[in-house]
């Protein structure tokens, strides 16, 4: 038995999935709400972060090189390093006076960081466990990495909200929340370098004689593979409305009555979004996984494409009647996030089904690569549609963008077995 076997995935799958999203909700989450409180409008906010998707969209370009050179545990362990310099580096350029330019370009660079570590972590995911224990951990990947969004929407908001309360600086809440949120990236990274097993199959590829052969034949397998014009629409279109209501729910939440939002501050945005909303997505994710393993991904992708998408209409309500009670508002936020974290479940065990095979790990990360395109897209122009048609309306034209979604999860082909223990 090889020393990944032995090893239990509870001993690091957990804290691999957390620092995977801590990063990426940096770069998606925090950027909303900082540059929200640092005053830069919706358009320019959802444009110039919606960008920031970019390394996820191409990140296949370069994932074949992840196979070819090195093994997916050192990818893993040295690029965590780079991500926590990262995040720490973000706190120093906030108090200058061209903060928005500089501040994105640490946001780059983190974004190119974190999108190589997904390739080589998603990799090394399919390489330690087996068949049956990936599909009993993806909820439990999935749960972590979503808790990375309590650490950053809960934990880093609520802390820059409480310095913003206490000090008026805007510029010195989200520099401490930052140094914060590095060390304990840095902390975990070298948690890493001991904690994770070497799977006997996490070698160094064998060089080929023509390496850019080989790089572009492995692209080629993935646009060869059965239904690949179905399974590429679904990618793209299956998070449409999704990923539009997304970048606007912050905005929202902290925007005044008067300009149609819920007027809550950031330290409140932190705890019903960023905590109270996320245990209600952990929990969705928890079960979504213990259902797929239970039934299968056939039986569950109907019920929770519907999960996923329906209780985006909360946002109808809550533009709509701009309720004040804060539990009110929070439990709204959880029955919404709960359905996200059944739907998302079984869309990344789509993406996992869909890169079996050879080359597993450079055709999941094309898959998350289709994935982050149809994010990218609607996001940039989410800002500019708000301020154009209020949240009232956007939150409709966003539910109707859902459709979509259900037409491509009628025409996809789901292995009946597959995900079953």
């Amino acid at each position: 038995m090889d020393r990944a076997q032995q090893r239990s995935p509870w001993g690091w799958v957990p804290t691999l999935y957390f620092n995977q999203g801590i990063p990426y909700f940096a770069v998606m989450a925090l950027t909303t709400a900082m540059y929200k409180d640092l005053g830069i409008s919706n358009a320019d906010m959802a444009y110039y972060t919606a960008w920031l998707y970019l390394p996820w969209v191409i990140k296949p370009l370069w994932s074949p090189l992840i196979e070819m050179f090195g093994t997916k545990r050192a990818w893993t362990t040295i690029l965590q390093m780079v991500l926590g310099v990262s995040l720490a580096s973000v706190a120093f350029t906030l108090p200058l006076s061209n903060f928005f330019q500089l501040s994105l370009g640490v946001m780059w660079l983190m974004a190119f960081s974190s999108a190589t570590h997904d390739i080589a972590a998603d990799g090394y995911y399919m390489l330690a466990l087996r068949q049956k224990q990936q599909a009993e951990f993806v909820g439990v990947r999935s749960t972590f990495y979503r808790a990375a969004t309590v650490a950053c929407q809960g934990g880093v908001l609520f802390l820059a909200g409480n310095v913003i309360k206490h000090t008026g600086n805007p510029q010195m809440a989200w520099s401490v929340a930052f140094a914060v949120l590095g060390a304990v990236f840095l902390a975990l990274a070298l948690y890493h370098l001991f904690a994770l097993p070497k799977p006997a199959e996490d070698a160094r590829a064998v060089r080929s004689s023509a390496p850019m052969k080989e790089f572009f034949a492995t692209f080629a397998a993935f646009f060869r593979k059965d239904g690949i014009i179905v399974i590429l629409l679904f990618l793209l279109l299956f998070r449409l409305g999704e990923s539009q209501l997304l970048k606007m729910v912050v905005p929202f939440l902290k925007d005044p009555l008067a300009n149609g939002g819920l007027g809550l501050s950031t330290e409140a945005v932190g705890i019903a979004y960023g905590t109270v909303g996320i245990i209600g997505l952990i929990l969705g994710g928890l079960a979504g996984g213990w259902l797929i393993a239970r039934f299968g991904l056939k039986r569950c992708l109907w019920p929770f494409a519907i999960a996923i998408h329906i209780p985006d209409l909360i946002f109808v309500y809550l533009s709509q009647a701009q309720p004040q009670n804060f539990a009110w508002i929070s439990a709204c936020l959880a029955v919404e996030q709960f359905g996200y974290g059944l739907g998302f479940t079984s869309f990344m065990m789509y993406m996992i089904m869909v890169s079996q095979g050879e080359h597993k790990t450079a055709h999941y990360s094309i898959c998350t690569g289709f994935m982050a395109l149809g994010m990218m897209i609607p996001q940039m122009a989410s800002g500019k549609l708000q301020e154009l048609l209020g949240y009232q309306h956007f939150f409709i034209f966003a539910c109707t963008a859902t459709i979509p979604a259900f037409i491509m999860t009628a025409l996809i082909k789901i292995d009946p077995d597959f995900g079953r223990e």
